[in-house]
């Protein structure tokens, strides 16, 4: 039943571009917008917002990583980042030109906020914005997993209470899964959410690797002032984020010089969720800037 849920879920918000009303019914400017979805979650995570903006007349994309959501592959088989990240490089790649068509709104969640910056790195031309929703964001000329390792420094061993580190079962993948624990979702991730969506996501979360043994996680050139440097980079604060704690968050926008700030209130580290509108909102407003 957990698995006909998600694939049905992540089917729905990921064909959501094919439902949105044609340019100019409404009225005002249509964007799309290409979601990614942070550690063991996928897609199904972003169906509130996807359903917002799809109602305001927007195309919509929300993408699961592979091995994540409604993917098919195991944890075990994605043996890289790139690999995990390549549902959305595929993705970006299969756009038309910039000057050939729309570019689009590219937000990333969590530990989304990696995936974002590669497909920056790679896709700056398709890109209109690049979104990092209390996400990691990575600065330009140090490795990604820089980042990750400042992260688990600041919070502490003790920080994910009971989420596991599962067994490495396949030995050409540096580090090991980990999956996230009821209690560490219900007071970090999902304290001001609705109890039936932590519900959900407990039935649908899945393994994940954080990839920091990674080459290209590892690569210090791997992003460059000249590609995702000059992307339009926006950072959103989520004041009440006990995942991501907002010292950090701000910690991250001061190594990126020149990102924009945006703040949202009264949400927790899944944002789109606790505040789907709020967030939808401010979603369109980035975009039309």
């Amino acid at each position: 039943m957990a698995i006909s849920c998600m694939m049905m879920m992540s089917q729905a918000a990921s064909s959501t571009a094919a439902m949105a009303p044609r340019d100019g019914e409404g009225g005002g400017r249509r964007h799309h917008f290409v979601l990614v979805h942070g550690l063991c979650h996928g897609a199904w995570c972003w169906y509130r917002v996807a359903t917002a903006l799809r109602r305001a007349g927007h195309r919509v994309t929300a993408l699961d990583m592979a091995a994540a959501g409604a993917s098919p592959a195991r944890v075990d088989e994605v043996r890289t980042f790139e690999d995990y990240s390549r549902p959305l490089l595929a993705a970006l790649a299969a756009l038309p030109p910039s000057g050939d068509g729309e570019r689009v709104v590219l937000v990333g969640h969590s530990h989304g906020g990696f995936s974002v910056a590669l497909a920056a790195e790679r896709f700056p031309e398709r890109l209109a914005a690049v979104v990092f929703l209390t996400a990691s964001m990575p600065p330009v000329g140090r490795a990604m997993a820089n980042t990750t390792d400042e992260y688990v420094s600041f919070v502490g061993a003790d920080f994910f209470l009971d989420s596991r580190v599962l067994e490495q079962t396949n030995p050409d993948i540096p580090g090991n899964p980990e999956i996230f624990g009821p209690n560490f979702m219900a007071q970090k991730l999902y304290q001001l959410s609705p109890p039936e969506d932590l519900t959900l996501a407990l039935s649908l979360i899945r393994p994940a690797n954080r990839f920091t043994g990674d080459a290209l996680m590892r690569d210090a050139g791997l992003l460059t002032k000249e590609r995702y440097g000059s992307t339009r980079r926006v950072f959103v604060v989520v004041e009440d984020d006990h995942a991501i704690p907002v010292e950090f968050q701000r910690r991250m926008v001061a190594e990126n010089p020149g990102v924009e700030v945006v703040d949202i209130a009264g949400a927790d580290h899944m944002a789109m969720i606790s505040k789907p509108a709020k967030l939808a909102d401010l979603l369109v407003r980035i975009a039309a800037n």
